[in-house]
């Protein structure tokens, strides 16, 4: 790769620092959110597929809004 190369969709490296952080923050906010949510929930196979799986949240969201509902 050549030193001049710029990335095709952030051709301004400050834009892309900015994308890059906001889409670490989004995704370690619900990451956190679900991996408590299953912690408490006791399951343990989405805890560790959360854990090492990087979704950009969508797992995440997909957890708690569908599966993480605590049993009445």
């Amino acid at each position: 790769m050549p030193l001049d190369w710029t990335c095709p969709f952030f051709p301004n490296p400050a834009i892309m620092w900015l994308a890059t952080s906001l889409a670490l923050v989004w995704s370690m906010a619900w990451k956190g959110v679900a991996l408590w949510r299953a912690g408490r929930n006791s399951h343990l196979a989405w805890f560790i597929v959360m854990f090492i799986v990087n979704t950009l949240g969508i797992l995440e969201i997909i957890y708690i809004f569908a599966f993480s509902r605590s049993k009445e």
